[in-house]
């Protein structure tokens, strides 16, 4: 099979066997990405000059006996992940030639692993949308469907991987732009519990929600990414000081697991015929597998969106108040003073989007309206958290677990991959 079709641990099974050199395995990667990245648009900007230094490395390594778990295993990275002297902007007109002056903890865990990095990939503009459409570049394209979109906002980390471009890639999650991506190109995605993954190195979108995640072709390899990048950091004061090893029970199965099925998210009107299928037909492979189905309420369901348009753009608003093209990012020069020269920036800087949000969350922030709004989007936020196709496009299944039981998340994703023989096939782009 070609190399750029297989997952982490088929890879690294070649290359540990000398079947093929982790400067083999970038070239194949980069010929797949001229191949295809015209159509699908994955990526903003390649480092090939770093690839081709950490795949040197990674072959040393190898031959020496001192590789880590990722030697070799080509990446891509979110543009919205801080890699030091890579030009990094969010997806957005505002930080272009931003180079930042260091790497940010979630990715230098794996480059400590020996993972290469290919490139920087397409978002929508600071994380701020659900298509990929809202880049300030150009839109990125579905590998399966290139009239559709990839989801958001890391569309172009999912489409990357769903072509064959990268074995596995990062992106984040804010209200689903890990998960909706995976789901849209059929590839394994997931969010962490907050205070996982170091968000050290992460340009804010909005900072109580934000969360850094891989995207996989198996679960498996989804586990491994999470374990490398997972533990306390001193440079994120948000991340957890906890061990537990989310590989943990992966093989054990689902028989005698109760799994609830809350009918809020089945009971939805207009939900694809298809879809719904595919997905009572997953529920079907799990039960077969021995789990308990039950059905549950989550009552406070439909609040969630309401409350999630309040806390991000709210924490939006504050966040990008620095984007002011003073210290750093595009700076419109065409001022009679500094008042002016800030407003300008910003205007021509964010896209239509990033403006929408920030004018609701300045609003939701405002004096007299901060009650009204953001302090009860807060109090409904603690409520939901107390709640416990047929055209030949990828259906997602989501699997949530309790906060830190990850582990738990993943052991039912991998039975279902076992019973249902899935694999996350790549996408024939040319």
């Amino acid at each position: 099979m070609d190399p750029t079709h297989l997952t982490i641990s088929e890879v690294r099974h070649l290359l540990d066997e000398r079947e093929l050199s982790a400067r083999e395995l970038l070239g194949l990667h980069l010929e797949r990405m001229e191949a295809a990245d015209a159509d699908v648009k994955a990526f903003l900007r390649l480092t090939t000059t770093r690839a081709a230094e950490q795949a040197q490395a990674a072959d040393r390594a190898l031959r020496d006996g001192t590789a880590g778990p990722l030697a070799g295993i080509p990446m891509a990275v979110k543009d919205v992940l801080c890699v030091k002297g890579v030009e990094t902007t969010a997806g957005s007109q505002i930080l272009k030639g931003f180079k930042p002056p260091y790497t940010g903890t979630a990715v230098q865990r794996l480059f400590d692993a020996g993972a290469v990095m290919l490139g920087v990939t397409n978002c929508d503009e600071f994380a701020m949308g659900s298509s990929t459409e809202n880049s300030g570049y150009f839109p990125t394209h579905n590998p399966w469907s290139l009239d559709r979109v990839p989801g958001g906002s890391s569309g172009g980390s999912a489409a990357a991987v769903a072509a064959g471009e990268a074995t596995f890639s990062l992106g984040s999650d804010t209200g689903g732009s890990i998960r909706q991506p995976a789901a849209l190109c059929g590839v394994i995605g997931m969010k962490p519990t907050y205070g996982r993954v170091s968000r050290y190195g992460l340009i804010a979108f909005a900072s109580s929600l934000d969360q850094i995640g891989p995207f996989t072709r198996s679960v498996e390899d989804c586990a491994l990414i999470l374990q490398t990048m997972a533990g306390h950091d001193p440079l994120d004061s948000t991340c957890a000081d906890r061990t537990n090893d989310v590989m943990r029970g992966l093989h054990d199965g689902v028989e005698k697991m109760r799994l609830g099925v809350p009918r809020e998210y089945f009971e939805v009107e207009g939900m694809e015929p298809g879809v719904r299928l595919a997905i009572q037909k997953a529920l079907n492979t799990l039960e077969a597998a021995g789990a308990e189905l039950v059905d549950v309420s989550l009552p406070h369901t439909d609040y969630g969106l309401a409350a999630y348009y309040i806390i991000a753009p709210a924490e939006c608003s504050s966040n990008l108040a620095r984007f002011d093209g003073v210290r750093y990012g595009m700076s419109e020069q065409d001022a009679q003073n500094i008042t002016e020269a800030y407003t300008k920036t910003r205007r021509k800087g964010f896209g239509a989007e990033v403006r929408r949000r920030v004018m609701l969350g300045t609003y939701a922030l405002s004096s007299g309206y901060y009650d009204a709004y953001y302090l009860k989007a807060q109090k409904v936020r603690t409520l939901i958290k107390q709640d416990f196709d047929d055209e030949g496009l990828p259906v997602g299944l989501q699997v949530l677990a309790p906060q830190w039981r990850e582990d738990t998340a993943l052991r039912v994703a991998r039975a279902y991959e076992l019973a249902a023989d899935m694999r996350a096939e790549v996408a024939l782009v040319d």
